[in-house]
């Protein structure tokens, strides 16, 4: 079985702060740990990611928030920034990576789930990548939808899953990814 990437997408410490609301999932990253720990153990290839966003979100370069997360240990194969949601629209360029790299699969964890996670999972998949997207090793917020009513996190993961799975993404658990 070929070498499969893991995306560790956006785990930074803005993430943490409390005006994003209420999360999903709060063990999003005790299982993210364990994937990277896998991977590395394995030896495989491991991606971070990070967003550089402006002044009106806290993942500001060269603010607090910026940094990763205490759970996103060691070096990486390959560091991409982003500005964008999709990590396939960064810099250095992942598909180029990839393709290089000679990887057709990727597994995708971090934050958020419905907005990075998903899609960098449906830019992998239109870009002919086969997707694992681990459901457990992603948080979201809570979301006020256009009509003002506030979507739980909770409701937001799975409505992404489902969109996910069968179609973009072969969606599993830590657990099930682990095993094999």
């Amino acid at each position: 079985m070929p070498a499969t990437a893991l995306i560790v997408v956006d785990v930074q410490r803005g993430f943490e702060d409390p005006a994003l609301g209420p999360r999903d999932n709060p063990g999003a990253e005790p299982n993210i740990g364990r994937l990277i720990a896998a991977w590395r153990k394995r030896g495989e290839p491991v991606v971070f990611v990070r967003h550089a966003s402006g002044p009106d979100f806290p993942l500001q370069p060269g603010t607090p928030g910026y940094a990763f997360k205490d759970v996103v240990t060691g070096e990486p194969d390959l560091l991409v920034t982003k500005s964008v949601h999709s990590a396939f629209h960064g810099e250095p360029d992942l598909h180029v990576w990839l393709q290089a790299a000679e990887l057709p699969a990727i597994a995708i964890c971090g934050i958020t789930t419905n907005h990075c996670c998903e899609t960098t999972a449906r830019l992998g998949d239109d870009l002919g990548y086969e997707v694992t997207f681990i459901a457990d090793a992603t948080h979201t917020f809570d979301m006020a939808g256009p009509d003002g009513v506030v979507i739980a996190a909770a409701d937001l993961s799975r409505a992404t899953q489902a969109s996910l799975h069968g179609e973009f993404a072969t969606v599993r658990t830590t657990d099930e990814v682990l095993a094999g």
